[in-house]
């Protein structure tokens, strides 16, 4: 395992690492959520198109394959994130995170602690936390998190049974969150700009970018929504 971790690792190109990451995730607007295979194909020409199309973060997120299926296909994200500078996020485990060579790890409110997560990455990663209303998104302020989510903004089936939280959590979230946060769930071109109104400057996106016909085409859809107030402003 350590002389695949080493191989792994040795595809980060120095630059990515520290302060440098973060400033990637500073001008980050659009993060894609993504399995390891995809539909059942490996992810090479989804990952090619929807990051030529404008993703700035790709997660890993696979719940049902073995490790070493998603330690291979990680080396996938992890060489077309370097192409295209963008970040690499693994969900949930900071350890496949760390073996992966990832820039960091996305945690839930039920999944390993973020403060532990931190540990085991340590201060140069990026580490995220899922928010669902306004007391988690509070609570993170306290977190050692570089950014979180909130949503999902519409019921989606990726989340089974979790309501969507609607826009006025968006909106709260303009006004008060602690950290940068990307506006997650059932979001797709069609309803973006009502996510912008409601104050995100920041999306994420599985299905409308995973199971697009052209999935550069519906990353540049949804960027088109961001720039419509000026994707590169600050903002939560």
């Amino acid at each position: 395992m350590l002389a695949g971790h080493n191989r792994l690792m040795s595809l980060a190109p120095p630059e990515a690492h520290g302060p440098l990451r973060r400033e990637r995730l500073r001008t980050a607007r659009l993060y894609l959520v993504c399995e390891a295979l995809p539909g059942g194909r490996e992810p090479e020409a989804l990952l090619q198109a929807a990051l030529t199309g404008g993703v700035d973060i790709v997660q890993l997120r696979e719940k049902e394959l073995g490790r070493e299926t998603i330690e291979r296909s990680a080396q996938t994200f992890r060489r077309l994130c370097d192409t295209h500078s963008a970040l690499f996020i693994v969900n949930d485990d900071p350890w496949l995170a760390r073996s992966c060579g990832a820039d960091g790890v996305h945690v839930g409110q039920d999944d390993v602690a973020a403060a532990e997560a931190r540990e085991v990455l340590g201060p140069e990663a990026i580490v995220g936390l899922s928010t669902h209303s306004e007391d988690q998104l509070a609570a993170s302020g306290g977190e050692p998190v570089d950014y979180v989510s909130v949503g999902p903004v519409w019921e989606t089936p990726t989340k089974l049974g979790r309501p969507g939280v609607g826009l006025g959590l968006v909106e709260h979230a303009a006004a008060h969150a602690p950290h940068p946060f990307f506006a997650i769930g059932g979001i797709e071109p069609a309803n973006a700009a009502g996510a912008v109104a409601a104050g995100a400057r920041r999306l994420g996106a599985v299905r409308a970018i995973r199971d697009a016909e052209d999935p550069a085409a519906a990353a540049e859809a949804l960027r088109g929504a961001l720039a419509a107030v000026g994707e590169a402003a600050p903002g939560g």
